[in-house]
């Protein structure tokens, strides 16, 4: 059922982006074997949630600097992700699905806590000491935050970390909590986090072995050192184990499982490099984390009791950077507020649990953002919100799992991370903006005074290229004004 007391500018029913169902996608090249599923009943969005002996796994992957277009189920020509496809070809791919930030760190701690990071003062990516002090931001996350592997936790779950995690414990931040004090059981990260990790040797096509990263052994191990082109086959291995052991203790799970590897420098195995230019190689490690993502999902399909009571998301934490990845028709780059910084393909899957007449299907209606998926998921996994914390995310677990297209109530707003007024690339003078706000089909961006005021009807534009402020001065004057109002509120 569609909500009928959402505002009046989310009324409007955009067309898809990419158009087609995605049950047409081509099997060709597929490295998983098609199974067939089966049709438990779906979860309406006024049910109950499963009793907590049924309480369904989550498995969460968390793409860095992934364009909304790189996946060949979102249009992707250049090469084939035939591991993710399959997933979205049994899923739900939502078209309108934001990060909180263009940047990592507080994109990171918007779908982790379901605050807008800010309110956390990360703003930007954590850095050095100096860097973070002088940016105004913590050298951390406060451990406090309403974590929501600790709610899980709390509620019987087994949580496991695995992968980037860029939330505190960088560079010269040496004492940064460990990520166990975070609400997980078991963390292995890289070298943006404390504990134990793994770090990336590199080889190129003359053979020459590399390492990168080998200052951060002083933030905690024990250290493997393993090619950057197979890091994700690690991760995805110990969180293989972890699964399996919250299986032997009759545990319901819940894992991050945050590859890197199309995050720059790209070292993808040799013969994928291509002709060796920041395309090809971003394609090469595209290719390689997709198969190796294969594994996870295929140990998941495999098994029967996983399959019926597991749901994996699928997402990126930002935009791409230029001549890597790609987001089709949208505007901008990671670190930018413009639609291709900020827009993320969402795969929702899990053949027991999301409405089966959904599958395969794209939900190019819905919009909402990561904020979002920490109370839908406290709720799917009858968990509880910590005592005096209100999120800044609503509940939209029904449209998660197909059975609504409702949108979140409220807007979305967005801050430019702290010193990107301009790319960090030669030649670029562009002053980018510094606030954004998403309500309906609407999305204004402008400077902190108000001003440089740009408006666009993202239904009909979703390139952003027609600024009609001048002509809708009512609707830029009404989102303006929430804007400013929201960021005096998160300062």
């Amino acid at each position: 059922m569609r909500n009928n007391k959402t505002m009046k500018h989310n009324q409007y029913r955009p067309k898809s982006l990419l158009g087609g169902s995605l049950k047409a996608i081509k099997k060709q090249g597929r490295m998983l074997v098609a199974l067939a599923f089966a049709q438990s009943p779906a979860l309406a969005d006024s049910e109950v949630v499963p009793s907590p002996v049924d309480r369904p796994n989550i498995v969460l992957v968390f793409v860095d600097d992934m364009g909304w277009a790189d996946f060949s189920c979102y249009g992707n020509k250049d090469v084939d992700t035939p591991c993710v496809d399959s997933i979205a070809a049994e899923g739900i791919s939502f078209e309108q699905f934001y990060v909180n930030s263009p940047v990592c760190s507080p994109s990171r701690v918007a779908i982790s806590t379901g605050n807008y990071p800010d309110r956390w003062r990360i703003s930007s990516f954590l850095a050095y000491r100096g860097s973070n002090q002088a940016r105004g931001m913590a050298n951390w996350l406060d451990p406090k935050a309403p974590m929501l592997a600790r709610s899980l936790q709390q509620a019987g779950y087994a949580t496991g970390h695995f992968g980037k995690w860029h939330m505190g414990g960088q560079r010269d931040v040496t004492d940064a909590p460990a990520i166990t004090e975070y609400g997980f059981d078991e963390a292995l990260t890289n070298f943006e986090g404390m504990g134990p990790k793994l770090l990336p040797l590199t080889k190129n096509p003359n053979g020459q072995i590399g390492k990168i990263w080998q200052d951060a052994e002083k933030l905690g191990g024990p250290v493997t050192w393993m090619q950057r082109s197979e890091i994700t086959g690690g991760f995805v291995d110990a969180s293989i184990e972890f699964m399996k052991k919250a299986q032997q203790e009759n545990k319901p799970f819940y894992i991050n499982v945050w590859p890197d590897d199309v995050h720059s420098p790209f070292w993808p195995l040799v013969e994928h490099w291509g002709d060796g230019s920041k395309r090809a190689k971003y394609l090469g490690v595209l290719q390689g984390m997709d198969a190796q993502l294969g594994k996870l999902f295929a140990t998941i399909k495999n098994d029967k009791a996983l399959r019926d009571n597991t749901l994996i998301l699928i997402c990126s934490d930002n935009g791409p950077e230029p001549n890597a990845g790609r987001a089709g028709v949208l505007r901008g780059y990671k670190w930018q507020l413009y639609e291709a910084g900020v827009r993320s393909p969402l795969i929702v899957w899990g053949p027991g649990l999301i409405n089966q007449k959904e599958a395969g299907k794209r939900n190019a209606e819905s919009v909402f953002s990561a904020i979002d998926l920490v109370p839908s998921l406290v709720r799917l996994g009858r968990a509880s919100k910590p005592a005096g914390v209100s999120y800044d995310g609503e509940d939209v677990l029904g449209t998660l799992l197909g059975n609504s297209v409702n949108s979140r109530k409220e807007p979305i707003f967005f801050a430019r991370p702290v010193g990107f007024k301009k790319m960090p690339l030669p030649g670029f003078k562009e002053q980018l903006p510094d606030l954004a706000v998403r309500q309906g089909k609407w999305k204004l961006l402008c400077d902190y005074d108000g001003s440089h005021v740009q408006l666009y009807d993202l239904s009909a534009d979703p390139a952003e290229s027609k600024n009609l402020s001048d002509s809708h001065s009512d609707v830029a004057e009404d989102l303006m004004g929430n804007l400013l109002a929201w960021y005096r509120s998160v300062k």
